[in-house]
């Protein structure tokens, strides 16, 4: 195949690619529109195995690309507070869950905050969870769930 050739199956495709939906379009569609663009029979052996290297090449590419658009999310989505802790979400305006290292315990903190000084600080009301009561109240979730839905039918 001449390098021409391949240059122009290779934008063709890859113009097609962008504009479809990746969910639904399948590799022979694109192969049929690009057929129809370019005036030629992309089904031929040489070229169908080429227009599934491009397809291929440009899904890996997509999906690297958003592998490192969520990796860069992910790092500029975390919070943390004034003292470091990495803040998971805030219950209220004064409440939030924080995960932090208190003298190498790692522990799940879900605490009240007040300001002072314009900074966030921690107060006495609240619980900290050290990783074995923290897996202890996350297996039990599903009873407590149950047993708040079982009072709210009854106040019904």
């Amino acid at each position: 195949m001449e390098p021409k050739l391949r240059m122009q199956i290779k934008e063709t495709v890859r113009e097609i690619l962008e504009e479809s939906d990746m969910e639904t379009t399948t590799e022979h569609q694109i192969r049929r529109l690009a057929s129809n663009k370019l005036d030629l029979d992309l089904d031929k052996s040489e070229y169908k195995t080429y227009v599934r290297h491009v397809v291929n090449s440009f899904l890996e590419e997509q999906k690297a690309k958003q592998e490192d658009d969520e990796e860069e999310t992910g790092k500029q989505g975390q919070e943390y507070d004034d003292e470091g802790n990495l803040v998971i979400c805030r219950l209220s305006a004064k409440r939030k869950v924080t995960i932090q290292n208190f003298r190498g315990a790692n522990l799940v903190s879900i605490r009240e905050y007040y300001y002072d000084g314009g900074a966030e600080r921690p107060t006495t009301k609240g619980i900290s969870l050290n990783e074995e009561q923290w897996s202890t109240l996350r297996k039990n979730i599903p009873a407590i769930e149950k047993a708040v839905k079982d009072m709210q039918d009854r106040d019904i």
